[in-house]
């Protein structure tokens, strides 16, 4: 955690609608470009940004089991379109919506990865609460951290079994207004 983080105040923020966040980081989550409005709404000047984990703006009340499904897909060479909380330096929170990509060389090797979050729409950010507080819920449920993750990745896969759905189809029918292809 940087030195000069505060923790949860409740305070939320939150990003314009035209307003787009946008990161990019190496191999191993350290932040290698952050652009002003990721400054901005997280509180941190570029120079804080850079080199620091991307985690730093991680929210503690964001399920874990929502970041190993980000970095599996991203692994596994794939884009994830992800509802995110996150917390300011000054301990505001704030959610976006994300989408994450690898980011290729010339050869096909990953080289980084690439982030832009837009603000969510209230009504599918209604939805997402509800189903992150659940899974949050799951992991403290367990004093073992490994066992908590499992379990909330278990209730995730379970919600969608029960929905008939994938994660991706899930996260497009949350709203009508947050649908976006890869290729937008």
């Amino acid at each position: 955690m940087h030195p000069d983080r505060k923790g949860p105040t409740g305070v939320e923020v939150h990003l314009a609608p035209d307003e787009m966040v946008v990161s990019k980081a190496d191999l191993l989550g350290r932040i290698t470009y952050a652009n002003s409005g990721f400054c901005k709404v997280s509180g941190y000047a570029e120079d804080e940004l850079i080199g620091s984990q991307h985690n730093l703006i991680r929210h503690p009340a964001m399920p874990a089991c929502m970041f190993e499904l980000l970095w599996r897909r991203l692994k596994d060479r794939r884009e994830v379109f992800a509802y995110i909380l996150n917390l300011a330096k000054q301990g505001e929170h704030y959610w976006v919506f994300a989408h994450v990509t690898p980011s290729f060389d010339a050869t096909g090797a990953v080289v980084g990865y690439h982030s832009n979050r837009r603000a969510p729409h209230d009504d599918a950010l209604a939805k997402v609460k509800a189903l992150y507080a659940e899974l949050r819920s799951a992991e403290l449920c367990h004093e073992d951290r490994t066992a908590g993750l499992r379990a909330s990745a278990d209730l995730l896969a379970k919600h969608l079994r029960a929905l008939g759905v994938t994660y991706e189809q899930f996260v497009f029918s949350l709203s009508a207004n947050t649908r976006l292809s890869s290729t937008e």
